[in-house]
């Protein structure tokens, strides 16, 4: 019984913050249009554009892991601290990074979309949404694999599309949580 109430506390709490997750899934979506608008001259641009979306990504998710319960947390822990080393790398030498996140940013597709399936599935019953985080982790499961099959380097354009790609998902992913956030509490304060 003590643990429903304080489940019910934290989802109260954090629902009050739900219009953040709407702000940083419309930051993403913005970072989508300005990444996919990007040429293969700029390649060190791109470079730290990946480290802002690293480190973005990261916060988002410390930000998830405060409203998340249960085991999910150390889920997204772990996904925002491959974010923050994604970020790190992206710092510290841009035009490297670039070509080298290339490679590891399949396999980081991967582990977020199934993520994403793998919560839709769950919250199907509490989350009337779940088809569209479905889809989401779906593409990005299929991206990620699109992606880790290049056998030579990764040309420059396929990054950037994929570094949008990526960003506009995560957008859509933002805000759909901030509505089941919301919904979640307008719930609350019925009962």
């Amino acid at each position: 019984m003590n643990d429903r109430i304080g489940l019910r506390a934290a989802v109260g709490a954090a629902a009050r913050w739900w219009w953040v997750f709407v702000v940083t899934g419309i930051i993403w979506l913005m970072i989508s249009l300005v990444v996919l608008r990007f040429t293969t001259t700029s390649v060190t641009t791109v470079g730290i554009l990946i480290g802002v979306v690293f480190t973005i990504a990261a916060i988002t998710e410390f930000m998830i892991v405060s409203a998340t319960p249960g085991g999910w947390k150390i889920a997204h822990i772990i996904l925002a601290i491959i974010f923050v080393l994604g970020a790190i790398w992206g710092y510290a030498n841009p035009k490297d990074a670039f070509w080298a996140l290339a490679s590891v940013l399949g396999f980081m597709l991967v582990i977020w979309g199934a993520i994403e399936v793998t919560e839709s599935i769950l919250t199907r019953a509490e989350n009337p949404l779940w088809w569209l985080e479905l889809t989401v982790g779906i593409l990005l499961i299929l991206l990620g694999f699109w992606t880790g099959q290049q056998l030579l380097a990764v040309k420059a354009q396929l990054l950037i599309f994929y570094v949008g790609l990526a960003a506009l998902f995560r957008g859509i992913g933002q805000v759909v949580f901030a509505i089941r956030l919301h919904q979640a509490g307008k719930e609350l304060a019925s009962t």
